[in-house]
Parts: structure tokens; sequence; C-alpha cells
């Protein structure tokens, strides 16, 4: 009996692993977390709420700003000022574009007198961008004034993009706001512009965004909606061909200015989506706010969200465009962009100086003004572990870079070059301990000094060149 009785034991006792084995296996997999998403966006109408920002949430309604809530990307040509971007993936996730309205209200520009051209960034990787570029969209349109608020999407009919946007332009006697659309492959040209969207009389749209439906959830492929003063929802089976009105979003109080900039999105958890609004609030805040759908073809199902259950995170968020992460995607988005502080290079023998960048060129000055241009972040070095890169706080993307020995304040290109000029190691100060001093990744023989004021690369032999290459790293 007492030989069953262990055998019998032992089976229990084997079973008993097994189930423990499936249930911890199960619950690693449940805890494991999905991918989330990325939203890219500006914040209102001051010059730096008029570049661009990130934010990442989990779950789609609770946002969490990058970067500390400072800016990742900053126009440099047109009206040096972006608003409304679009954040376009190609089929094969080998290429992201961002387009968006080049407009910088209260710096230049005005609401009546805008740009022709949209400003386009190009990426590989969704990190490294690379420099801003103007796409004349309304020029080839008869009076066209402005180009207002660009979406993108990949047209499997036409084995390219469907790229639209507003326009303020004379037609059959009507000045108005009306949709363009125009064919593209490389967001570098486009085919002649067509007019898309164009209500009835004189009632303006802008802000239309689409999005693609799965099969099975209604008898469209696509649903869009428009900024026309109803905010129209539409559905079609072709992204260039005939639409059929839906509804529109009045029953929820959604009318006129009080909303604009909507952008869709799917939860990736179930079959649920969100349609962020940009929407100006009886309080006078403005950013977005989601109505929730099972259905997004059905304008009746569309539920309109309390406070309580978002979260929008620090900053703003005003018409932007919202992205479902892979994995892989969301490892470089995060590591990029953590929240690091703004911090300051103090010169050691001349403790009012402090390093700056000024159209360009970099020195040590006192005074510095505006503040930014002697702000950095210390981020992980561009091209090795255990060493950091300096990147300007109000030119983002751009990093102190030695070249011929000198310095500049240069845009990453992503080459192992860049990477390599562009990367110090932190090591205790030449000239004193306490403070620091910063090696040279490619050239370990040289430090970053000042001489005359100005930055360099220099071999460090006697206590003058010591004393130059010695700063202190301070808010």
């Amino acid at each position: 009996m007492s030989v069953v009785l262990s055998r019998l034991a032992a089976i229990l006792v084997a079973v008993g692993l097994i189930f423990t084995s499936l249930t911890l296996g199960n619950t690693g997999r449940a805890a494991a977390a999905e991918p989330g998403y990325l939203m890219v966006h500006f914040t209102g109408d001051s010059a730096t709420g008029q570049t661009l920002y990130l934010a990442h949430s989990t779950d789609g309604l609770h946002w969490n700003d990058l970067n500390g809530g400072a800016p990742v990307l900053r126009s440099t040509i047109g009206t040096r000022g972006v608003r409304d971007p679009a954040l376009i993936r190609s089929p094969d996730g080998s290429r992201y574009w961002i387009v968006a309205t080049d407009l910088c209200i209260r710096c230049g520009s005005t609401y009546e007198k805008g740009s022709p051209s949209l400003v386009v960034w190009e990426s590989t990787n969704l990190v490294t961008w690379s420099q801003p570029r103007l796409l004349n969209v309304a020029g080839a349109i008869p009076d066209g004034r402005n180009a207002w608020a660009p979406e993108a999407i990949w047209n499997p009919e036409t084995n390219d993009y469907v790229l639209y946007w507003a326009t303020n332009a004379t037609l059959n006697g009507v000045l108005k706001y009306r949709i363009y659309s125009a064919r593209t492959s490389d967001f570098r040209t486009i085919t002649t512009p067509q007019v898309y969207i164009d209500p009835p009389g004189a009632t303006p749209v802008v802000d239309t965004q689409m999005t693609e439906v799965p099969a099975g959830v209604g008898k469209y492929r696509y649903v869009r909606v428009s900024g026309d003063g109803r905010n129209t929802v539409e559905g079609s089976n072709s992204i260039l061909g005939t639409w059929t009105n839906l509804g529109d979003l009045s029953s929820l109080g959604l009318t006129g200015n009080v909303v604009e900039g909507p952008v869709w999105m799917k939860f990736k958890d179930r079959d649920e989506w969100a349609l962020y609004i940009d929407y100006n609030a009886p309080n006078g805040v403005r950013e977005y706010r989601p109505i929730l759908t099972t259905n997004p073809f059905d304008v009746s199902s569309y539920r309109l969200q309390e406070p309580t259950s978002y979260d929008m995170g620090g900053t703003p968020k005003r018409h932007g465009a919202i992205m479902s992460l892979t994995a892989a995607e969301e490892s470089r988005v995060l590591a990029r962009w953590p929240s690091t502080p703004a911090e300051r290079l103090q010169s050691y023998n001349f403790p009012d100086r402090y390093v700056r960048h000024t159209n360009f060129d970099v020195r040590i000055d006192p005074d510095v003004s505006p503040a930014d241009d002697a702000q950095f972040r210390l981020r992980p070095g561009l091209a090795g572990s255990g060493t950091v890169s300096f990147e300007s706080v109000n030119y983002p993307g751009y990093f102190l870079r030695h070249a011929d020995y000198d310095f500049q304040l240069a845009h990453e290109d992503g080459t192992s070059q860049f990477a390599a000029d562009a990367t110090f190691r932190k090591i205790a100060g030449l000239a004193d301990p306490s403070w620091s001093s910063f090696q040279s990744y490619n050239h370990p023989d040289r430090y970053l000094r000042h001489y005359a004021y100005q930055l360099r690369l220099d071999p460090i032999s006697t206590a003058t060149g010591r004393s130059d290459a010695t700063f202190r790293v301070t808010n």
C-alpha cells in the first residue's frame, strides 16, 4: 500500500507541476504588454507650440508626453512653423513621412494669407528624420491661396498614396475651402490636384481624415470625417470613388468651430475605434477628446467620452495623427525620446560663459539670449554605450558635432560618421575632477575645449588647455 501511495503522490506532484507551468506560462503571456500607440501633434499658436511633439499610449486613451513634453521636430523652412501633422507608414514598413501645414500664426503668417506648400519629413526608422522640405501642392490650383491640414493614405487600386488637403480658392465664382487631392509615390512630386470634396453652395470644408476598416465591420471599406460645420461622416469602398453620407456629429453637440482635426484610431486589442476630435471646450481649453464606437459606419453608436475616462498628458494635443506601433518601432521611439532634462555647459575658467549655438556655430558666451541657445539634452551617445551626445533643446534633431576639429550644431543625418563625430566620453574634469571634460569618441586624443571663445576639438597638454576643456553640467 505504501508503494502505491508513493506512486500516486508522485503522479499528483507531477500533474501539479504541469498545471503550475501552464498557469505561469499563460500569466507571462497575459502580462506581456502589447505595443502601444504614437501620436504626433502640435500644441497651439505660440512659436514653440507650432513645432511637433510626440506622445505615447499603451491603451490608446491615456497618453504620456515623450521628450519631457518638449518638441521633437522643428521646421527651419517656409514660415518656420508647422501644424496639423499627418504620419504615414509605407505598406512594407520601410519608410515613414510626416506631412504638415506650413503655417506660423503670430510669427509672420496669418490664417488669411498662408503658404501654398506643405512641410515634409522622411525617415526609415521613425526616429531619425530628414531635413524638412517643402512640397508645393496649391500652386497648381487656380487662385489657390494656401494648403492646410494634409492627410495621406495608401491606395491599393493605384499602388500609390492619395494626398489630400484643404485649399482656399475661387471655383465657379465661389471662394471657399475645398478638399483637393493628388497622387504621389514619394511625397516629392504629385499629380495635378483635383477637387476631392466640395459641399454645395458656400459651405467650406477642411480637416478631412479617413481610415480603412477591416472587412466584416460594415458595408464599406473606408470611413472619413470632414470639418464642414457639421462634421459629416461618410463611407466608401474606393478612396477615389463615390462616398455615401452616413450622418454627422451634430447629435453629440459637435458642430461649427467647436471641433476640428478629426483622427481615427483602431484599438489593437478589440473591435473598437476612437475618433479623436480637436475639441474647443467651454472652459477655453482646446485639445483632443475621444469618441468611441464599435462600428464607425453607424454614427448613432458614437459615444463622446467624459474627461475621467481618458488622459491626454501634460501638453495640449492639437490636430495630429495616431499610429499603432510594432514592438520594434515602440522600442526605438521610447529609447530615442526619454524625459531627459535640459542642461547647460558652464566654462571652468570663464564661469560667466556657457556653451551656446548661434547661426549653427558653437562658442561660449555670457548672458545668452535666447536662453534656449545654451541648453542641451545629454542623450545616450549616438555611436556607443557609456557615451553622450549633445542635442539642442530649441533645434531638436541637431547635435554638437565636430568637423575638421571645429564645432557646429548639425542635423543628425543617420550616418555612422555623424554619430561618431557627435559622440563623447564624459570623464572627470581635466582641471578639476569635480567638474567634467568630454573626450572625442573617434579622436580619443582630443577633447572638447574653447579657444578664443570658439569651441574646438584639440589635444590637451597644458594647464590652460586643461582649464579650457573643463565644464560643469548644470541646469
